[in-house]
């Protein structure tokens, strides 16, 4: 096997025969002797003879030929929003270039040739690509559910001396050659202290240990060289390990660092400012000035019309933690800060924008809302002040559970009327037609006899004949902000509509995940007194309503890609036991009922 001396000097008469020395020490950044050492060693090996290589010299630097390059694009790059709620990271045009198509190209005049995409979100934008570049595509089917060694696994039988590079990576000058010595993993270096994943190395500068965060230190980024003996290993490592529950969110250079004294991998140093990656918008400005003026987004065009601002004037773009329904992003003009909401996959199927549009500016009205700006009702795109230095309620605080019960209170008091009517079993329904209707998930154990039984538990509360009035209908605790002032916010109306008014209850204890004692107590601070057993069984009813409406949408949420975690089984564990209490209260009234 060649040393990493003897291969530099071999690539160099490859590239160069019967070049002198002192021009490859020159162009290897090796020293005079060590080419001279390295030389001697080739010809008597037989693979230089005269200045240039012989038939078994280019045999043995084959073995060193790039075989092709993987590019990952599949992800959905949440840290860049709002930029990658319209198209992925990698198709942003950045100094005039569309990122990708600068490193394909660069890819290309390195002389490789075998060019594979991996895709995912938004895959359709990429599909130009095979015809205007001849590279492969490869749809990453579980881009949504894990993390990016789902994309080395989509990719696993083409790999061998094989380029790994991200789409979104920016190269000041063409790092990628046609022949490589050894596996590595490109770095630069960070003065001071440093949030990335950074390296030790031993003797050849093979890596040794990889930690996150550090101080001037060398650390991960760029293009990664897999070579055969790399490849074959880490294929193995994932295929063991690609089932386990852990494995799903580790990128692949996790599972790369778990097993790292089982890897011969170096890492190859690269001078500041000639690798760039961009993980947030203020990154892309910062080294393209002109970005936003140049970029075709319609989320900056909506922001421009509405706050009456340049392009230029935004700053301080960063991801909020993402609801189940819709994406966030915060922003700021000037010292005020705001929020752009973008709509969800799939919302437009769920959501009534109209009569959300009409609840917001009612809740504004009432003083129940102040963060509202503009809601656009046909596309769902929202903008509202940023609440800063602001948190969530805390339901099982005493005092914050009577303030957000008495707003609940205080809105099904308004004599409001809006177009839209909310009805939890109604909703569950319509979501279970989404799914394909009651045969596409009778096969789901215990479903069929439960929905049974919800359609009985219906029958009973419609005979209350309970008022129906303006419900929040996503009425818990990360929906109300409280700021410094201890002002309370209660925002996110989207499911909001006519409906009967129990629903804010039923939905703020599945939600706030509240024991039945703190359910009843709750329901005491939204009287102002005990309730009745009439009005105990029909809030209760409302509890379980509430539960299995949002475990259908659950269900149907999944069948989408989306993952919706634990609150899948919170919303069930909630329909279940609420069902049973509020089923058998109702139940034991009526056979009273009859006996008297």
């Amino acid at each position: 096997m060649l040393t990493k001396n003897e291969f530099e000097v071999l690539d160099s008469l490859n590239a160069r025969a019967n070049s002198s020395q002192r021009d490859i020490a020159q162009a290897k950044e090796m020293s005079v002797g060590s080419v001279n050492s390295a030389l001697k060693s080739l010809v008597s090996q037989g693979l230089v003879e005269g200045g240039t290589l012989t038939p078994k010299g280019f045999t043995e630097l084959n073995e060193h030929k790039v075989d092709n390059a993987v590019i990952l694009a599949a992800g959905l790059s949440r840290r860049l929003a709002p930029i990658s709620y319209e198209q992925p990271k990698g198709l942003l045009k950045v100094r005039g270039e569309v990122l990708i198509e600068r490193q394909i190209e660069q890819l290309k005049d390195a002389g490789i040739e075998d060019i594979t995409i991996v895709v995912g979100y938004k895959q359709e934008l990429f599909f130009y690509l095979e015809d205007e570049y001849d590279v492969d595509i490869v749809i990453n089917q579980e881009y949504a559910t894990r993390n990016n060694n789902s994309s080395i696994m989509a990719v696993k039988s083409i790999l061998g001396n094989t380029y790994i590079c991200s789409s979104d990576d920016y190269f000041t000058e063409n790092p990628f050659r046609p022949y490589v010595w050894k596996a590595y993993y490109a770095a630069q270096f960070a003065e001071g202290p440093t949030e990335e994943w950074c390296m030790e190395v031993g003797a050849g500068q093979r890596i040794t240990e990889v930690h996150i965060g550090g101080e001037d230190a060398w650390y991960m980024i760029g293009q990664v060289y897999f070579d055969r003996a790399f490849s074959q290993h880490f294929i193995e490592v994932l295929e063991a390990e690609y089932d386990l529950p852990a494995t799903a969110d580790k990128l692949w250079e996790q599972l790369y660092v778990d097993h790292i004294s089982e890897f011969d991998m170096r890492m190859k140093k690269y001078p500041a400012g000639s690798i760039f990656e961009f993980d947030f918008l203020d990154e892309v400005r910062a080294f393209d000035p002109y970005f936003l003026e140049n970029i075709n987004s319609r989320i900056f065009d909506n922001i421009e019309a509405v706050l009456k601002c340049n392009k230029n004037d935004i700053h301080d773009v960063y991801p909020l933690s993402q609801g189940l329904t819709n994406l966030s992003c915060h922003f700021a003009i000037g010292e005020d800060e705001y929020v752009y909401r973008h709509p969800g996959v799939g919302t437009e199927e769920l959501i009534d924008r109209h009569a959300e549009s009409i609840a917001q500016r009612v809740a504004a009205e009432m003083g129940l809302d102040n963060t509202y700006i503009f809601e656009d009702e046909r596309e769902g795109w929202k903008i509202s002040h940023f609440i800063a230095n602001s948190r969530n309620l805390d339901p099982f605080d005493p005092e914050e559970l009577r303030r957000a019960m008495e707003m609940a209170a205080q809105l099904h008091a308004q004599p409001v009327q809006v177009e839209r009517a909310f009805d939890f079993f109604e909703e569950s329904k319509r979501y279970e037609q989404l799914l394909g209707g009651p045969s596409a998930v009778e096969n789901i154990p215990g479903y069929k006899d439960r929905a049974a039984k919800f359609a009985r538990l219906k029958e009973f509360v419609e005979q209350d004949n309970a008022p129906v009035c303006l419900t929040h209908n996503d009425f818990f605790y990360l929906n109300f902000l409280i700021d410094e002032d201890d002002r309370y916010y209660l925002i996110d109306w989207e499911y909001s509509g006519m409906s009967d008014y129990a629903s804010d209850f039923g939905t703020f204890v599945v939600c706030s995940q509240l024991s039945e004692d703190q359910a009843l107590q709750a329901l005491e601070y939204y009287y102002g007194r005990k309730p009745t057993d009439v009005e105990l069984r029909h809030n209760l009813a409302f509890v379980a309503f509430a539960g299995w409406c949002w475990y259908v949408w659950s269900l149907y949420k999944e069948s989408r890609g989306e993952n919706v975690g634990e609150w899948f089984y919170i919303y069930y564990k909630y329909a279940k036991r609420y069902l049973n209490k509020a089923l058998e209260m109702y139940e034991h009234a009526s056979e009273t009922q009859k006996e008297n």
